[in-house]
């Protein structure tokens, strides 16, 4: 939890308890897809492509355990729990997506996460997102800054496409959006320095939030997916909008993050 004291500082009571709180619950969930993760995997089908192993559910178990024991009485919105959500929750909410990354933890590729965030009224207070293949825990607190590790992390100053490295993701439902995809990918690949696509977009934008990334796009992405990652892209000073570079809550299916000076040049290609 020391990773965590420097985020902490100048923040009120009701905020470190629910950082507290968050970063307990992905540290604990973390654990248990970091112990399961070389071990074979029972993997279920939601869709097509669309994968959920036993690591989501007893991810997803503890987290809820935890916040129940801390804030009991919370709504909480949660992937595997709350996949079919109809209304978008009025007031205060936990938004939790115990693995973000799925297809790459049933395949072994090491690039997945744990996010977790509080939100009021759409806007999110606190956002954690932990990687525990890396032991990287990503936080923020709405005016707080951003962090890693407990240094401060800021966006990267690279103001020109050709130099920029930025990521983009696939929706599930690719075969309905191949051609809006592919076309958005056809206009920003030759004008960047390259573009990845890695397979879990908290972790893109937690990449975003430390520099690692200049930019990131992608389609039909659900809350759970941006909601930390939203908050901890805006706290290192970058910039969250719609493709069209408008308002944006995680309740918008899609999503632009980028630094403030390439974000209204990726703007204009995607």
């Amino acid at each position: 939890m020391k990773r965590i004291e420097k985020c902490l500082e100048g923040c009120g009571q009701d905020i470190a308890l629910l950082l507290r709180a968050a970063t307990i619950a992905a540290l604990e969930a973390g654990g248990i897809i970091r112990e399961m993760y070389e071990n074979p995997h029972q993997i279920r089908l939601k869709g097509a492509i669309d994968l959920v192993t036993e690591a989501d559910i007893a991810s997803e178990k503890a987290i809820l355990a935890i916040l129940a024991q801390r804030f009991p009485g919370s709504i909480v919105l949660a992937e595997e729990s709350s996949s079919d959500y109809e209304n978008i929750p009025a007031g205060p909410v936990w938004i939790v997506d115990p693995l973000d990354g799925t297809t790459n933890f049933a395949h072994g590729f090491p690039y997945f996460c744990v996010s977790i965030a509080y939100s009021v009224d759409k806007v999110s207070q606190v956002g954690v997102i932990y990687c525990p293949i890396l032991d990287e825990l990503f936080c923020a607190w709405q005016g707080g800054g951003a962090w890693l590790n407990g240094q401060r992390i800021n966006v990267s100053g690279r103001d020109s496409l050709i130099e920029s490295l930025v990521a983009t993701g696939f929706p599930y439902d690719i075969q309905d959006n191949l051609a809006q995809v592919m076309s958005q990918l056809h206009r920003v690949l030759p004008a960047v320095r390259d573009v990845r696509r890695a397979g879990a977009a908290a972790l893109d934008l937690a990449y975003v939030a430390c520099g690692r990334l200049d930019g990131f796009w992608e389609i039909n992405l659900k809350p759970w997916d941006t909601a930390a990652g939203q908050l901890l892209v805006e706290e290192a000073g970058g910039t969250v909008t719609d493709f069209k570079g408008g308002s944006w809550t995680p309740y918008v299916p899609e999503v632009l993050a980028a630094n403030g000076h390439i974000h209204s040049l990726l703007a204009e290609l995607i």
